[in-house]
């Protein structure tokens, strides 16, 4: 692929915009924290609710900034990519497509994220 000028704003535009709209969801889950904990949240891999819980936080909240910023950009689409991946999946896996749909186009964002890293315009590429 050839870069063009609009390559790397396309890439500020993809990581600011799939990180700032992921943090709604973990500031959710922290006003939710106690009764999400308290209903057995979510355990699709076997680690315990309270760990798969942590593990969505960490990837909403944390790893959606770094996106924003671009920092580690890469690596930091990794917990995302996994978050939706379960999500998707795993938790809506038998669910009507409307139920799964949202966690799908958040993890087709993250993984375009992975691919075009963070472009010109993040902390990753500062000297």
């Amino acid at each position: 692929m050839k870069k063009t000028p609009y390559t790397d704003v396309a890439a500020f535009i993809l990581r600011v915009g799939m990180g700032a709209l992921m943090i709604p969801h973990g500031i959710a889950k922290i006003d939710r924290f106690n009764g999400l904990t308290d209903v057995e949240f979510a355990d699709p891999v076997g680690v315990g609710p309270l760990i798969t819980l942590v593990f969505a936080l960490f990837a909403e909240l944390l790893c959606a900034t770094l996106l924003i910023v671009g920092f580690k950009t890469r690596l930091a689409s990794v917990p995302l990519i996994a978050t939706m991946a379960i999500a998707a999946f795993v938790v809506h896996g038998n669910d009507a497509w409307q139920k799964k749909e949202l966690a799908v186009v958040y993890l087709v964002g993250y993984l375009a994220v992975f691919a075009l890293g963070s472009g010109k315009y993040s902390l990753d590429q500062m000297k």
